[in-house]
């Protein structure tokens, strides 16, 4: 068998194992729905996923130890992820081959070409590391100081370091280099002498903004699934909505048909995780490259290559992807895979400039700290960022969300939505509530996106301790934010119309809204009176609304006489109320007295002892524009700053 064809039959058991692993990342009972299946097993794989984590977190989640095993792989084989596993990858090279087709030899050499521009995806790992590495700096800054032993090891580790890429012939001036780390050690101390740098740089996992594989399921969990099922709903019961799912598209589309210009155009020029892969790759045991360096010059390979890695010529070995399109292609069998160099010569290094590198590393190093100074992370904090149950506090979410949109996909009434500029840019396309928008608020007995989540930047909680049962008694259930009523737009506060959906819908025991019953007259409504009886009262004019007046909550009662009881108004007519007859007037209103009909209206309060903020009471106000009741952040168990009463403070779950 064609290694091409091997390759293909792996890019395609990985796309539809892919797809596969976006449907039954469903919550239901059907077989093809979440029983156990490893969804998360592809990010799981995702080196770059796995060094973000790390950077910003001091440790490894032990679902991200499978990004060993792509490691070792890139070290033994090359880029093989690219070429072979990575389902975005995959889809790239599809597309290219069909904006391919029908072109001249001379349009596929030419679009085929090494440009500089390639170099962009390796500034762009450089600044994400950066940013994810803030915190870890500034403590090893702070070590430094305080451990000088350990600094001197370092040092001593990096001259060692230099020599034997120096032996190795890798770096052609040995003496600057060792220069260079010696400034930049004195430079690392005078700053963390003179600054208290864990007070001035913040750490952030941005990676999952342009990952691939992050990437690709946040555009299908979000925007191409929903599509799909949108007239069907075999994946979810009702359609699916998600904010800003234009934007996601968009970026998701135009990346994709960019290729139709030129071939991967992601994966060449803007993939931080085939950077990655490339710098690893040019350590492979194994790789591409000619057995001899005489050829005729056909230009097949290059016509041919995925990555525009130049196999007629010097490969560029951190670009190769390993299609293998050019061994097949070539008609002399000059092209091979081996663990021998090419015989026309290799380059190992990134096309990037020491400015350059400086410059994206001082970018990094700034980027998170100046987004801040907008305070979004802490007094400017947005009222409808609500962030899922079981969510870290939020300097640790933000080290840990690989915004994959997992959560988002699983949650089962979809309210768990991408966040737009609430949280400001660092928040981008993290989860967070939305109760207005799904089927119903958080699901008093679901606690699914915390068992999803693949870096725990979400906690996997149990449903004792979502709901503060068992052992979890003593500290009370897990509180997302609390109920406001805005007494502006509720209906008995406003305007004396009876509704009591948010007390009825809380689903907390005892309830944490409760209500407070008030009768209040309604507009015109003093009458005056025709004739009576005992169940019946009819007045001047024909001035109500048949059966108005019917629903229950109306009462009346003699104006005149302060000591008369309400009746309750069972229906009426035109110019005629009917009362019920378990109280019937003794001594029926004589003509020309008033009767005042009232409404009785139960105002809706918040208990914010009891209220964990599901949201249940805003999805279901029937005041559907901007809900009369509305749940903000405050008093959240995950952390202290946004307490709102004195026994929350204690919380910080």
């Amino acid at each position: 068998m064609r290694i091409i064809t091997v390759r293909r039959i792996s890019q395609i058991f990985f796309a539809v194992l892919f797809l596969w692993f976006c449907i039954v990342s469903s919550l239901g009972e059907k077989w093809w729905q979440l029983r156990g299946w490893p969804v998360n097993w592809l990010l799981q794989l995702d080196p770059l996923i796995a060094l973000g984590t790390m950077l910003t977190t001091s440790a490894l989640y032990a679902g991200l130890f499978w990004a060993m095993a792509t490691v070792v792989l890139t070290i033994l084989l090359g880029r093989f992820f690219c070429g072979w596993a990575c389902p975005f990858g995959s889809l790239h090279h599809f597309i290219g081959f069909l904006g391919r087709r029908g072109k001249s030899l001379r349009e596929r050499v030419a679009v085929n070409q090494y440009h500089r521009g390639q170099s962009i995806k390796y500034y762009l790992l450089i600044f994400v590391l950066t940013v994810a590495a803030g915190s870890l700096i500034a403590r090893l800054m702070r070590i430094s100081l305080d451990m000088s032993m350990i600094t001197w090891i370092l040092v001593i580790a990096g001259l060692a370091i230099i020599s034997m890429l120096a032996i190795l012939k890798l770096i052609s001036n040995p003496l600057k280099a060792a220069a260079i780390l010696l400034s930049l050690v004195g430079i690392w101390m005078g700053l963390g002498f003179f600054l208290r740098l864990d007070r001035v740089v913040a750490t952030s996992l941005q990676t999952g903004l342009i990952d691939p594989i992050a990437l690709v399921y946040r555009s299908v969990n979000l925007v191409l699934l929903p599509v799909v099922d949108s007239g069907v709903h075999k994946l979810s019961n009702a359609q699916r909505y998600y904010e800003g799912a234009w934007l996601i598209g968009a970026i998701f589309l135009v990346t994709v048909f960019l290729n139709l210009r030129i071939p991967r155009f992601y994966c060449r020029f803007i993939c931080p995780l085939g950077a990655l892969l490339g710098v690893l790759g040019r350590f492979a045991l194994w790789r591409i490259g000619k057995t001899r360096s005489e050829c005729g010059n056909c230009r097949l390979c290059d016509a041919d290559c995925e990555g525009a890695c130049q196999p007629s010529g010097q490969i560029r070995i951190g670009e190769c992807v390993l299609c293998m399109n050019c061994r097949s292609s070539c008609g002399e069998g000059l092209v091979g895979y081996r663990m021998s160099p090419s015989a026309s010569g290799e380059i190992t290094v990134p096309d990037i400039s020491r400015r350059g590198f400086v410059m994206t590393l001082a970018s990094g190093a700034v980027a998170i700290p100046t987004l801040r100074l907008t305070g979004k992370v802490g007094p400017n904090w947005h009222p409808r960022v609500i962030r899922p149950p079981g969510a870290l506090a939020e300097e640790e979410f933000l080290a840990r969300c690989l915004r994959c949109g997992q959560c988002m996909r699983i949650c089962p009434t979809n309210i768990i939505q991408p966040a737009g500029m609430e949280g400001g840019l660092e928040g981008i396309w993290t989860p967070i509530l939305n109760f207005r928008i799904g089927t119903s608020g958080c699901q008093y007995n679901c606690v699914a996106c915390g068992q999803i989540c693949p870096s725990a930047a979400i906690r996997p909680i149990s449903l004792g301790e979502k709901l503060g049962r068992k052992e979890y008694a003593a500290a009370g259930p897990i509180v997302l934010g609390i109920a406001f009523v805005d007494r502006g737009r509720c209906l008995p506060w406003a305007m004396d119309r009876p509704c009591i959906v948010c007390q009825e819908n809380c689903p907390t025991s005892p309830k944490a809204i409760f209500t407070r019953e008030e009768f209040s007259p309604v507009r015109g409504g003093v009458l005056w009176v025709k004739k009576a009886d005992a169940l019946t009262v009819e007045f001047e004019g024909d001035s109500l609304q048949p059966g108005q007046f019917g629903t229950g909550d109306y009462y009346c009662k003699v104006a005149t006489d302060a000591d008369d009881h309400r009746r309750w108004i069972v229906d009426n007519t035109a110019n005629m109320v009917t009362i019920a007859p378990t109280r019937p007037w003794k001594k029926p209103p004589p003509p020309k007295s008033f009767i005042q009909i009232q409404v009785r209206l139960q105002l809706p309060y918040v208990d914010p002892k009891l209220c964990i903020g599901c949201g249940i009471c805003e999805h279901e106000c029937p005041v559907r524009v901007k809900r009369a009741i509305r749940v903000t952040p405050e008093n959240e168990s995950r952390g202290r700053e946004r307490s709102l009463l004195l026994p929350a403070a204690d919380r910080t779950r």
